[in-house]
């Protein structure tokens, strides 16, 4: 019975409710809503920022910030597209190499945040145009005007995306599923993971323990760019085009799923499930908007007004004054109601 009722108070039970709820209220409003095509048709763009969100969430949980993932992905997209259609390496050889490209990115901005000291926003944000400035030298290097992108991929590269489970789940959907399993068996089920909470919770303890935090540190950034070049990889499939500056809207989205995920901006907490779920609801949240006649240009304003709102809720709960102040008044309500 107990744990029963521990679960229904879980933050991923209201997210999975919160879900529910868009379902309902989304599908009483346009039916569209819950034709699985059009749903999952509408998902496939946003797929790139719930994978992305699954590695942002280690970086927070040590207490760090990663706002630089939405230039990594639109990096890794336009070197995919110069390696093949300019350097004339094999598609997937292209992608190897932009893989390999994003996680040094992440682990450069990592070393600077872990054995610098400098804040990983101030970090995060000089990365953010450092590499949306490389992705447009790459785009010089190609024989294609930067406006009309690099397309014509080979039909293997597109399958990654054109491939549907049971003729409706798309691929992306899937290898996002299973990024979900690994990603919460390393943060959850291994001393890896353990060794980021610890680092979140209390530097210094982690090192008089024997953890080189410097170096779980600058990992979880090198993992954020690793899942940002994925994202890459798996948008250009779907768009079959490469440009440089997809992925240049993603921070908010990204940043607005790991927080409503239940992962504390202040670091030590959080979850992979909470961030996959948060993810999913604003993806289906932008959807919906967008099918009841919200511009597109006008989607990012529920989402700031949601991260803000969580935010808020989440630094009043663990705000000492706040608590005490209601505490007090919830105990001088009991007190009224006894006499």
């Amino acid at each position: 019975m107990r744990k029963g009722k521990k679960l229904l108070l879980r933050w991923e039970s209201l997210l999975v409710l919160v879900i529910v709820l868009e379902f309902l209220i989304f599908g009483t409003l346009s039916p569209k809503f819950l034709n699985l095509k059009r749903l999952f048709s509408g998902l496939n763009q946003f797929i790139p920022v719930c994978i992305i969100s699954l590695f942002v969430t280690y970086v927070m949980i040590t207490g760090g910030i990663d706002i630089q993932a939405g230039s990594i992905v639109g990096l890794t997209s336009i070197m995919v597209g110069v390696l093949w259609n300019d350097a004339g390496l094999n598609i997937f050889v292209a992608c190897i190499v932009a893989l390999v490209a994003g996680a040094l990115c992440g682990t450069l901005s990592g070393f600077f945040v872990a054995y610098t000291g400098v804040q990983p926003m101030v970090v995060t944000l000089g990365g953010s145009f450092l590499y949306s400035g490389l992705a447009l030298a790459v785009t010089n290097l190609s024989a294609k005007e930067a406006y009309q992108g690099i397309s014509d991929f080979p039909e293997a590269f597109r399958a990654l995306s054109r491939t549907e489970l049971f003729g409706a789940v798309p691929m992306q959907f899937v290898i996002f599923l299973a990024l979900v399993v690994v990603s919460y068996v390393v943060l959850h089920r291994t001393n890896y993971g353990r060794k980021i909470f610890l680092c979140g919770v209390n530097p210094n303890a982690a090192e008089f323990c024997g953890i080189n935090t410097r170096a779980v540190i600058m990992s979880t950034y090198t993992l954020s760019g690793l899942s940002a070049s994925v994202a890459g990889i798996l948008l250009t499939a779907y768009l079959g085009t490469a440009k440089a500056d997809m992925g240049a809207g993603y921070t908010l989205p990204i940043v607005t799923a790991v927080v409503l995920g239940g992962t504390s901006n202040l670091g030590g907490s959080g979850g992979v499930i909470g961030s996959a779920l948060a993810a999913l609801a604003v993806g289906l949240l932008r959807i919906g908007l967008s099918l009841n006649g919200l511009s597109t240009q006008y989607l990012d304003i529920p989402v700031g007004i949601l991260l803000v709102v969580t935010v808020s809720f989440r630094f009043a709960g663990t705000n000492p004054k706040l608590r005490k102040l209601f505490g007090r008044r919830k105990r001088q309500t009991v007190i009224s109601k006894a006499g």
